[in-house]
């Protein structure tokens, strides 16, 4: 009875936690701007089952890529389990989902086996950390907390593992001891088990301090994943379920922007776009300048992202020694909306603290250096959108500040004067050809 109301205590404390951490967030996406209507749900659930469940970027590195696939696998399977272990928690059952039989049977199994697949998969990516200079994993953006963060979620989950490899152990040993029938089949424990010779109560010692290891470890990953680079271990599938369907080379247009040209194109459509008696609805900004004018999106991809660097490793500027990298760009919102956030949830959407996501955290050199190439986007495991985020903000500097390179500026002029990018009139637009005429007219 105590370990239930003990169980109990630590299950609300979880959960108010995660609530906390919860609306902080929900908070911060109230900032944000509308980006897309949620619609063709049908082929969302398709790319989410390609792309999140399916894994299919991920093995563009085949090996990595496999063991990472595995990694997430075996989680979609031990989460099964967990579920359990929390209805046993609060019930006070042992194993209360064995009346499945065959299919309790297959869900064991399988967790047991992922158990020691992930565990090796953990050891290989510490190591990899650890004593391997894999470029992609550097940058300027990659501060040291970031890699001992990495760490600290890769052990905890290694802990994880090791704790439910040695419930699995303990809970057989002390089953056949006792003469009861084993619930469930668990091939990598019951070599394990085979190995040990201890006593009876050593079993149920052992099987309590791992069952409580391993729930206590839940409960504290749960809570520690908000503030981590392993978020995306929640927000991976609803990431890729929102992913932007139109391809990726396809820019939006700003509504407002396009009307303005169709009415300077056709003056009468002035009239016909503004009834009489409706204002005109004047956007507060064009583009990008801080976070409050990203959309949810940008800001979910922010959230979503693994820091792994595969779209840096691509990125034709980052190649070629500019300064771009586009996982600083994503990381960048992350963190701006961090030292923002709570202040425009406190004070309101006007609220400043005399800095901006653009210049203070990116640099125009940054943005200026992209190609839009989307290499970054086609590469990312989890659909992230990072030209979308360039765009606002390459927006922002040429419509409210006419802060363009001076190429595309004379771009911009000889567009507005003679309706092409060439510095000609539109009469002059066919004298380079006037002697080629000619010559073929003498012919």
């Amino acid at each position: 009875m105590l370990k239930q109301y003990i169980f109990i205590f630590s299950l609300i404390l979880t959960l108010v936690a995660f609530g906390i951490t919860t609306r902080r967030f929900i908070g911060f996406f109230k900032l944000t701007r509308p980006a897309f209507p949620v619609r063709n749900i049908g082929r969302r659930f398709a790319v989410m089952l390609e792309v999140a469940f399916g894994q299919t970027k991920i093995f563009r590195k085949p090996v990595m890529g496999f063991l990472h696939a595995l990694v997430f696998w075996g989680f979609c399977v031990i989460l099964l389990g967990s579920l359990e272990m929390v209805i046993d928690g609060i019930s006070g059952t042992e194993r209360v989902l064995s009346f499945l039989g065959l299919v309790y049977n297959i869900i064991m199994a399988s967790g047991d086996v992922f158990a020691l697949i992930i565990a090796i998969a953990i050891i290989v990516f510490l190591g990899r950390r650890l004593f391997l200079n894999v470029k992609r994993f550097s940058g300027i953006e990659m501060k040291h907390i970031s890699h001992i963060d990495a760490n600290i979620a890769l052990t905890m989950i290694l802990l994880l593992m090791l704790s439910l490899l040695d419930m699995n152990i303990f809970y057989i040993k002390s089953a056949l001891q006792a003469g009861h029938e084993v619930q469930g089949v668990y091939p990598v424990s019951q070599v394990v088990a085979s190995w040990l010779s201890t006593g009876e109560s050593q079993n149920i010692l052992f099987h309590e301090i791992s069952w409580w290891t391993h729930i206590i470890l839940i409960f504290l990953f749960a809570n520690y994943l908000p503030y981590s680079k392993h978020f995306h271990v929640f927000m991976s599938v609803p990431n890729v379920f929102l992913t932007r369907l139109q391809p990726l080379g396809k820019l939006d247009t700003m509504e407002n922007v396009t009307k303005e040209v169709k009415i300077m194109m056709d003056p009468d459509q002035a009239f016909a776009a503004s009834p009489e008696g409706e204002d005109e609805e004047v956007p507060e900004r064009f583009g990008i300048l801080d976070v409050e004018d990203v959309s949810w999106k940008n800001y979910m991809d922010s959230l979503a992202c693994t820091e792994c660097g595969r779209c840096t490793a691509v990125c034709p500027a980052n190649i070629t020694g500019k300064k771009l990298s586009p996982r600083k760009i994503v990381m960048d919102v992350r963190a701006r909306m961090k030292e923002k956030g709570p202040g425009m949830v406190k004070n309101g959407r006007d609220y400043s603290d005399e800095k901006s996501l653009i210049r203070d955290y990116v640099s125009e050199e940054e943005l200026w250096a992209c190609t839009l190439c989307n290499a970054c986007a086609q590469e990312c495991p989890i659909n992230i959108n990072h030209p979308a985020m360039i765009i606002g903000m390459r927006r922002y500097l040429v419509m409210e500040e006419s802060a363009a390179p001076g190429e595309l500026n004379s771009i911009f002029s000889n567009i507005e004067n003679n309706g092409a990018p060439w510095q000609f009139s539109q009469e002059d637009r066919m004298l380079w050809a006037e002697d080629i005429m000619m010559n073929e007219t003498v012919k």
